[in-house]
């Protein structure tokens, strides 16, 4: 076990260690200069010079490189080429916002996901099953931006049920982020976002739990517990329920990290300001440091799920054996 987890954090260094470098590279051979969103043409040369100094866009490109691998190992990313600010003040503040949505969306989605599709399994064979999983692979199969502009479509524009966008109501101040995140205003905000983000994640959960209740219904056990005259009750949720949420615990690092990942799709139709908005917001204008610390964070988080989850494995199922 010991050798494995070493194995595998060479492994995650390596991979984050790759993933850094073709950031680095990838980013500068987009078209546009980086410099024309600090460096005026208006201001004179001696001001222009001090300025790319000051962003270190004077050095050749593999000085900035290994300039870029020290402060990444320091967990430091400089300054945000558009706004002046630490790239890890910025990043710290939308992070919250993008977990506040994402996680919150995972949780319901897989307490739906799990009590739904152990249902479902009980009831195989009806038309039940049958409509929810074809509903349930439907909301997965969708293009999640094309979920949320219906759903922006119907809901804010149609019906006038929900805000268009953003996080709360213009205007409106907090003195701290905990009385925002408890406020009303903020949660209606939040309501469509996370509906659409739910919907969008429970087919997962809802398949996985399906499938591995019906493995279990078919095990000794069960008709055991049959034979011993347990209700239909006791016997789903005292021991085929609690003998399927196996495949379902392992998943759940991963597909936050992929949830994770996926933010800037979401964040970005409902102007949810996260990550993700960041992210594309950093593109837009070639602001390379904050675009390089949100993907280098986003891989962070989806690798780290991937560790954790073969660990959950082998912790939760003692026949799992590391080689």
């Amino acid at each position: 076990m010991k050798k494995y987890i070493i194995q595998r954090i060479v492994f995650m260094i390596f991979t984050l260690f790759t993933l850094a470098t073709l950031m680095f590279f990838m980013f500068r051979l987009l078209p546009g200069d980086p410099t024309m969103t600090v460096v005026s043409p208006a201001l004179n040369p001696e001001t222009q010079e001090a300025m790319r100094r000051q962003f270190g866009l004077d050095k050749p490109l593999y000085e900035q490189y290994i300039v870029y691998l020290k402060n990444t190992v320091r967990l430091d990313f400089g300054f945000s080429f558009q706004h002046s600010r630490r790239v890890s003040e910025m990043i710290s503040g939308r992070m919250s916002n993008t977990l506040v949505l994402m996680l919150t969306g995972l949780i319901l989605s897989y307490l739906v996901g799990i009590l739904l599709g152990a249902f479902i399994a009980w009831k195989r064979g009806g038309k039940l099953e049958i409509a929810v999983v074809i509903i349930s692979t439907a909301f997965q199969s969708a293009p999640i931006f094309w979920l949320g502009m219906l759903a922006l479509q119907l809901l804010s524009v149609k019906l006038a049920l929900f805000p268009i966008g953003h996080i709360v109501t213009p205007g409106v101040h907090r003195t701290s982020s905990l009385s925002m995140y408890l406020s009303l205003d903020f949660l209606h905000h939040l309501a469509l976002p996370l509906i659409v983000t739910t919907l969008y994640h429970t087919c997962f959960p809802l398949l996985t739990m399906r499938s591995s209740m019906l493995e279990v219904f078919g095990e000794d056990f069960i008709e055991l517990c049959k034979m011993k005259g347990l209700s239909a009750k006791k016997i789903m949720y005292n021991h085929a329920m609690r003998n399927s949420l196996l495949p379902i615990a392992t998943t759940i690092p991963l597909i936050a990290g992929w949830a994770v990942a996926g933010s800037v799709v979401i964040e970005t139709v409902f102007s949810w300001p996260g990550l993700g908005l960041l992210m594309v917001e950093g593109v837009r204008r070639n602001d390379y440091p904050v675009v390089q610390a949100s993907f280098l964070l986003i891989a962070v988080l989806t690798i780290v799920g991937n560790f954790i989850t073969d660990l959950l494995y082998g912790l939760l199922d003692p026949r799992v054996v590391y080689d």
